[in-house]
């Protein structure tokens, strides 16, 4: 494929999601960047208009619309000059293998991101990974085929940056305990009697963080915390009796690494998603950005607590699938997709949500080293499984 002659100097960046929470702030970090880093493919599944925007804002080399209906109104000269549109799954998957391509922001949401991440780690790239879901669905598979490719997995989930940030101070052999740091969501301090009644709106007013809704509604849950123990687990390669949460409102600290002697390491910054994704895209470098800076001439409060085993059921599910490993990542993972669907269609209450997803991680048929095959086929039953509930 051809190269951009007009391109700036430094890293290339594909940008799988672009018009999602994580794509935006990833052209924030380029724009910013003063021509270290430059946008060569944007992606995205449907939202057609947002993404010329962004196409004439960054003119970067490929466009790709995934859904070819959605593509199908883009007419002539919608795109700058010298932006190429590309169509549908197959495209997306060529693109991220190019050579011009140098890394990877993997920011589709859900299930739907393993493929074209699948593709990028097959072609030895670095993946700058939000998409949690790659490893919570198959991390065994994706950690063993980035290690036979060269990929370099990098996270931009900031709980997993700052883990990847404090494992740099010791080796492997010297960590005791990996500690998430959760916001508590919206409903931290609400009694359990009262979260059948949970309305998607409420649900949706996160105290701390602007995200989509399926990752808001995640974080109402603590499910996210879930993914992330599973995620954590693959990516850095430990046990998961090492991984523990700890709720902490402030969302100062985002997440801490104690060693064997007892010193305890913690990433700090103010919760702004720009920085971990800058600190994947420059690393092993740092660089000054656009994230947001501490005000130390203000009192600062920080406060930890565990988390209340009533009110987010889903953090025990998470530890079991990431003990379990297997299929128990990808069947959690689909079982709540399609139940936070059901809860915000109204089909659903929001404390069915971890109450279907259990049954099923339960109940399914687990295998203890499935093929891609056999997570995908997993992955349906387990959204049909819900469909069904919902339904009754």
């Amino acid at each position: 494929m051809d190269g951009d002659p007009g391109r700036g100097p430094g890293s290339r960046i594909a940008v799988l999601g672009s018009t999602g929470s994580i794509g935006k702030s990833t052209l924030d970090v380029i724009i910013a960047s003063a021509g270290r880093f430059s946008c060569h493919l944007l992606a995205a599944h449907r939202s057609v208009g947002p993404l010329l925007e962004q196409a004439a804002a960054v003119r970067p080399r490929w466009v790709v619309v995934v859904d070819p209906e959605a593509a199908s109104g883009i007419g002539p000269g919608a795109l700058p000059s010298g932006t190429r549109l590309a169509v549908g799954p197959d495209a997306l998957d060529e693109l991220v293998r190019a050579d011009e391509v140098d890394r990877v922001v993997s920011a589709i949401v859900g299930a739907a991101g393993l493929r074209s991440t699948w593709a990028a780690v097959e072609a030895g790239k670095t993946v700058a990974l939000a998409n949690k879901e790659t490893l919570v669905m198959a991390g065994p598979l994706v950690m063993r085929l980035a290690k036979r490719t060269g990929a370099r997995i990098l996270p931009v989930d900031s709980e997993h940056s700052a883990i990847h940030q404090a494992l740099c101070s010791g080796t492997a052999a010297e960590v005791r305990r990996i500690v998430l740091t959760a916001s508590g969501g919206p409903f931290r301090t609400r009694s359990a009697e009262t979260l059948p009644a949970v309305t998607p709106a409420e649900a949706l007013k996160h105290p701390t963080w602007s995200m989509g809704p399926k990752i808001t509604i995640d974080s109402a849950t603590m499910m996210n915390k879930a993914l992330e123990l599973i995620e954590a687990r693959w990516l850095f390669g430990v046990p998961a009796a090492t991984l523990e949460v700890l709720v902490h409102p402030q969302s100062i600290v985002h997440s801490m690494v104690e060693f064997v002697d007892g010193s305890v390491l913690a990433q700090m910054s103010p919760p702004d998603m720009r920085l971990p994704i800058q600190y994947a895209l420059s690393y092993p470098r740092r660089i000054a950005g656009p994230a947001r800076r501490f005000d130390f001439t203000q009192p600062w409060a920080l406060e930890f607590e565990p988390p209340d085993p009533q009110r987010f059921p889903a953090v025990r599910l998470g530890h079991e699938a990431a003990a379990r490993g297997g299929t128990a990542g990808a069947v959690l993972n689909a079982a709540n997709e399609e139940a936070v669907r059901g809860f915000l269609a109204g089909r659903m209450q929001f404390t069915d949500i971890a109450a279907v997803c259990g049954r099923l991680l339960e109940e399914h048929p687990f295998q203890e080293d499935p093929d891609l095959d056999e997570v995908r086929r997993l992955d349906a039953w387990a959204r049909q499984e819900v469909a069904a509930w919902a339904s009754t």
